[in-house]
């Protein structure tokens, strides 16, 4: 019987683990996976992961949820903050010190995948593991592309979908670890979007971004190139 024709979503995935397979930089390569809450950045993450160990080519999975402050500089300027969402929410010196820079240029290729735990409100001892020059870091998360990190990343990914569909998605998601649907509504609406709107008034991560995955709808998203419009999947 013959193969069945792979999904929309799965040769997205397969190219975009085929870009990432041909960059080699002599040293772990740095792959931000960017966009939105619930944009589906970590999914997508796990999905290039899945897709490269079938090419033998070894992956580091982290994310920015273990480089958080505590919590006492999270909120200092309100919990509904958009800013304070924007500027406070993580450490990215401690993100660079343990992850990025090991992985870089001229870096000693020893690293930690996590620092803080945000849940129980206190740094994490994380084993320090040591990279080989073929591993891909694929690292997931918000504001990725700001000033202060987007020359860090080797390549670029954008995971782009409506607001109206990030809060959606973020009702089913969050609502256990807020409280409530209505409580998550509020937060999104008050902090989350206008700090992403922030972000993209100040770093513009679609037009520095490699590759941008429009993913409003999960099951056929698009690959765009700033540059060069509308990639095809095939």
């Amino acid at each position: 019987m013959a193969d069945e024709p792979l999904s929309i979503r799965a040769r997205v995935v397969h190219r975009l683990a085929d870009v990432v397979d041909n960059v080699h930089v002599g040293r772990p390569l740095r792959v931000a996976i960017d966009g939105p809450d619930a944009a589906g950045k970590t999914v997508l993450a796990d999905e290039i992961a899945g897709a490269l160990a079938g090419r033998g080519r070894p992956t580091i999975r982290a994310s920015i949820d273990s480089f958080h402050r505590p919590r006492n500089e999270r909120y200092r300027r309100g919990a509904d903050s958009p800013e304070g969402y924007y500027e406070d929410s993580f450490d990215y010196a401690l993100l660079r010190r343990v992850l990025l820079d090991p992985l870089g240029p001229g870096g000693s290729r020893a690293y930690q995948v996590r620092a803080f735990d945000h849940r129980t409100d206190k740094p994490v001892h994380a084993r320090v593991l040591q990279a080989t020059k073929e591993d891909v870091l694929l690292f997931d998360g918000v504001f990725l592309l700001r000033p202060e990190l987007v020359e860090l990343w080797d390549y670029r990914i954008f995971v782009s979908a409506d607001f109206e569909e990030t809060l959606r998605r973020a009702l089913v998601r969050d609502s256990p670890l807020l409280g409530s649907a209505p409580e998550v509504e509020r937060r999104y609406r008050r902090r989350y979007i206008p700090g992403q709107k922030r972000y993209f008034a100040i770093a513009q991560p679609k037009e520095v971004a490699d590759v941008i995955v429009e993913n409003t709808n999960p099951f056929e998203p698009r690959l765009i190139e700033p540059r060069a419009g509308l990639v095809s999947s095939t």
